[in-house]
């Protein structure tokens, strides 16, 4: 069971700007993962962000389903953050304290489903250190080369690249990086990616007959929040730790830290 990142794993994520940890979650968090996103999905709220070219006629033939954030669509996901194993890992990449600045979740359907094209998370960002964000990407179903897992370009997060409005999708931007750089990450159910937010990513198409979906939370070391970044929606950006840190109390008003183990069980119980 995983409970910590190691010395090494934390040394190749500063060095090389992300770190694969194919046993992050184990199979009970994972079927419980894949329950609740079951449950979102039946309820319509995931979107097809896939465009055809022009960035605003949704596609009928390619899909990319969306749910951004998730906070307030989910319980469970809401509480996600707040794993003891994630505050850990978190504050050993980037340091403490630290807020979430989004969760979100991509669905790529069979034989049809759309990858999301390279980009840096710091286009959108601008922090002034592209190594004090992070997103922890999940692989909520096996991510495989054959079904568009995540590819990272090593080595990059302090480059800045040129980014355009992406024409197969309806809000994203995108950039153009040197593809042969590029390496696939494939993860079991349960594995996670943590990449920095001057990586840049992609995800590829999936030509299998089945699903895949990835879930990302994206955290920010407070003293890069700057306000103009996050000032519009403060209160939905919980401090996980410091001396600002309320469980999520301040934020949701409901204490959440301490009750991802609880949540797990009660979607399990409900299969």
């Amino acid at each position: 069971m995983f409970t910590s990142l190691s010395p090494e794993q934390v040394h190749h994520f500063a060095s090389h700007g992300y770190v694969a940890v194919p046993d992050f979650w184990d199979a009970r968090e994972v079927g419980a993962m894949q329950a609740e996103l079951e449950r979102l999905k039946e309820d319509g709220l995931l979107r097809n962000i896939a465009t055809d070219g022009d960035g605003k006629t949704h596609s009928k033939t390619i899909v990319n389903l969306q749910l951004c954030p998730m906070y307030n669509k989910s319980d469970f996901y809401r509480s996600m953050p707040f794993a003891p194993k994630v505050i850990d890992s978190i504050g050993r990449l980037i340091g403490d304290p630290f807020i979430l600045h989004l969760d979100q979740v991509f669905l790529k359907p069979g034989q049809h489903g759309a990858g999301t094209n390279w980009h840096q998370d710091n286009a959108y960002f601008k922090i002034s250190d592209p190594m004090k964000g992070v997103a922890l990407w999940t692989a909520v179903h096996a991510a495989t080369i054959a079904n568009g897992t995540m590819n990272v370009i090593p080595d990059s997060a302090h480059e800045v690249l040129e980014h355009s409005r992406d024409p197969y999708s309806d809000h994203h931007i995108r950039c153009y990086p040197d593809e042969s750089r590029a390496i696939p990450i494939e993860l079991p159910a349960g594995g996670a990616l943590f990449f920095a937010y001057g990586v840049p990513h992609c995800t590829r198409a999936n030509n299998t007959d089945h699903e895949r979906a990835g879930m990302a939370m994206h955290f920010l070391r407070a003293d890069y929040a700057q306000s103009e970044l996050i000032h519009a929606d403060r209160d939905t950006r919980p401090y996980l730790t410091g001396s600002q840190a309320s469980g999520g109390l301040r934020e949701y008003g409901v204490t959440v830290a301490g009750t991802w183990d609880s949540q797990v069980e009660r979607m399990l119980g409900k299969q």
